[in-house]
């Protein structure tokens, strides 16, 4: 079904909520957990499929299967505008950053996002799974073999994902190359190369803290940017905080654990 169209609100600065204004019939689709609250007249249902069709329950759990390999829940909660006037429903980021409206008809009615990106969206934009093409860029690069698909059957339709501290958006011309830290991509256009490439030299890959490989973004097409991924922060956290057991604090060197190594953590 085509999405509905949805107005929105984006509410504060660095810790950051969206407020979906809903008519009469309209609905929001919402990652498990995001919702903060709503106007009375706004119903709650959870269900398996993002889809309004019929199908069985093997292709519902299938989809639902699809969409927690993306880091996503295994169940999708809708918003329904049941009152017979307009209606609000607002969702919260999970940690600080921003949140990124896209209409997918301005990028081509596909967008593709870093797992976990996803916050909520107008009902009719699906989320789905791509799988890398390269085993390298599947293996190193950050995002790992998947990454979310944001579609909808008409190619239109409004979608919000999240991204941590400061967002930068390039766009990048055909066979222009962009050089990212394996964790800052939050979102690119279908036109857009994902790629990985080594560190180069010994000296850097081991002592140089940023660890072993690059995300290469190639163009034509437009790219999302975060200054603090998640995994950043909480590596953050977790190396401030009291170590017991002889667990070390070094990280992204050769004295760190060799997962921070690879993915530059």
């Amino acid at each position: 079904m085509p999405a509905d169209i949805i107005e929105y609100q984006i509410l504060g600065n660095d810790l950051q909520a969206v407020m979906i204004t809903l008519d009469p019939g309209e609905a929001a689709v919402a990652e498990a957990g995001a919702f903060m609250y709503m106007d009375d007249g706004v119903e709650l249902a959870t269900k398996l499929s993002m889809s309004e069709s019929k199908g069985g329950i093997l292709g519902k759990l299938f989809e639902a299967g699809k969409r927690a390999l993306t880091g996503d829940s295994f169940f999708i909660t809708y918003f329904y505008n049941r009152s017979n006037s307009r209606r609000t429903v607002t969702f919260a980021a999970p940690y600080p950053g921003h949140v990124l409206p896209i209409e997918l008809s301005d990028y081509g009615g596909t967008l593709m996002c870093q797992k976990d990106s996803f916050l909520c969206a107008a009902r009719g934009v699906k989320v789905d799974i791509a799988f890398q093409r390269r085993l390298g860029a599947g293996i190193f690069g950050g995002e790992g073999f998947i990454l979310q698909k944001l579609s909808s059957d008409n190619g239109q339709g409004l979608a919000f994902v999240h991204a941590g501290g400061t967002l930068i958006q390039r766009d990048l011309a055909p066979g222009e190359v962009l050089r990212v830290d394996t964790g800052c991509v939050v979102a690119f256009t279908q036109g857009v190369d994902f790629d990985i490439e080594t560190v180069p030299g010994i000296r850097n890959k081991l002592f140089g803290g940023e660890g072993l490989f690059y995300t290469r973004l190639t163009g034509p097409g437009k790219v999302w940017l975060q200054t603090m991924p998640f995994s950043r922060l909480a590596d953050r956290i977790y190396a401030a905080a009291p170590q017991t057991g002889g667990a070390g604090r070094e990280e992204g060197s050769i004295l760190g654990p060799l997962g921070r190594m690879i993915d530059g953590r």
